[in-house]
């Protein structure tokens, strides 16, 4: 019998393959969280891409302290929905786990490898690294089935809960993954649980932030830019075309409300109070967007804990409106920046090269820990797929040493 928790049930506590807890001190979601915690594929973010190559400055995020600020988010926002915090943080903390070198563009790269066996979509891969990758437990006839996570923990991390079939460029499965995805949504409700769209906005808020707070620290962007009508033009039409297709109005009107706020930052010189400044304006606009979210959703239910699939997040459009404003400027002057093309096709052409390699060389520089999934593999498609789950475990640097190593031994 596991710990009970308010608003959840024995159907959410629920693993693939039973295990009974060890000592009962812990609630089952607290497991599945200190599981996360300890994972390699969580270890490995801390080399991974956010929005700037990782390693590259001290001050700047990874994808590992990107997704510790979502957790941080996450959490404070499902304790004040009645949501099992813990439960929260397991999405938050596994939302990117199965995110390749490079970020999104290591992602694009490995998607058009993979376009006739299924595709590549950091999601999709998310779910396979928890149910499948990471080594923790395995089934009666010997199958590692990754984490062993609770049924309603693997619902937390699924942010596209549907199949490439719906939705070629977002979704949340690959085909032979679809058992484990049946397993967990074992109802009709094709929605995100209540958990998920916690996690989701929480990673919202953090990247359009902190990506700006990042884009103003390497001098990538000066907000003062906004007080030129044409930068402004760009920025709508560049919002409109990525992250939010609403009519052009409103996006100006989310720019003027951004920039009329008393803590809007629009000048950064490096000294110690300008670092304070900047850390106020990211705290407040966090605030600001939580805040938001809170109010609305309360104010349309009246039960103390929202959770599963009791709820909808509510979002107000002018806070959607004002973080896909932020969420454009990062794109707009970090990853359009002069030059950057350049170092995306390099890192493209590392990662579609070390996954032939391993294709040509009969699997033989994978790690011992995928060698057996390469001899089971029926077809080339599965085993480009095995070869495929490698290479997105590397980090930004050992895809770069496993390119240096490999690269003179051509075939």
């Amino acid at each position: 019998m596991s710990i009970q928790l308010i608003g959840y049930n024995e159907d959410d506590f629920e693993r693939y393959v039973d295990e009974p807890a060890k000592r009962q001190v812990r609630s089952a979601f607290a497991r599945d969280r200190a599981r996360i915690l300890h994972s390699s594929a969580l270890r490995r973010l801390a080399a991974k891409t956010q929005i700037h190559a990782a390693g590259t400055d001290d001050f700047l995020r990874t994808r590992l302290t990107h997704t510790l600020e979502v957790s941080q988010i996450g959490r404070e926002l499902g304790d004040a929905f009645g949501c099992d915090a813990d439960l929260v943080e397991v999405g938050c903390l596994a939302h990117d786990i199965g995110h390749p070198p490079f970020g999104h563009n290591g992602e694009a790269a490995l998607n058009i490898l993979m376009k006739d066996h299924g595709g590549f979509e950091g999601n999709a891969q998310t779910l396979r690294v928890l149910s499948r990758l990471e080594s923790k437990t395995f089934d009666a006839d010997g199958n590692s089935i990754g984490l062993n996570l609770t049924r309603a923990s693997l619902d937390a991390a699924i942010k596209y809960p549907w199949g490439q079939s719906v939705n070629p460029l977002k979704f949340g499965f690959y085909e032979d993954d679809a058992p484990i995805f049946l397993w967990v949504r074992n109802h009709e409700n094709q929605g995100q649980c209540f958990e998920a769209q916690v996690m989701d906005w929480a990673d919202d808020v953090a990247y359009s932030v902190h990506d700006v707070e990042d884009a103003i620290v390497t001098k990538h962007l000066k907000l003062n830019i906004l007080k030129s009508p044409n930068e402004v033009h760009e920025v709508i039409a560049l919002a409109q075309k990525h992250y939010l297709n609403v009519d052009s109005g409103r996006l100006l009107e989310a720019i003027q409300r951004l920039t009329a706020l008393n803590f809007w930052f629009d000048s950064y010189d490096e000294s110690q109070r300008s670092l304070a400044n900047l850390k106020n304006f990211t705290s407040l606009l966090i605030g600001r967007f939580c805040g938001a979210v809170i109010d609305e959703t309360k104010a349309n239910y009246s039960a103390e804990n929202l959770t599963r699939y009791q709820a909808q997040l509510q979002v107000p459009d002018w806070a959607r409106d004002e973080v896909a404003i932020l969420k454009t400027l990062a794109n707009r002057y970090v990853m359009q920046r002069e030059g950057v093309e350049s170092l995306h096709q390099e890192q493209q052409e590392k990662l579609v090269f070390l996954v032939q390699y391993i294709v040509q060389m009969e699997g033989l520089p994978l790690e011992p820990w995928l060698r057996l999934s390469w001899e089971q593999a029926k077809n080339d498609g599965e085993k480009l797929r095995v070869a495929v789950d490698q290479v997105a475990s590397l980090t930004d640097l050992s895809a770069d040493h496993w390119f240096e190593k490999f690269k003179g031994q051509r075939l």
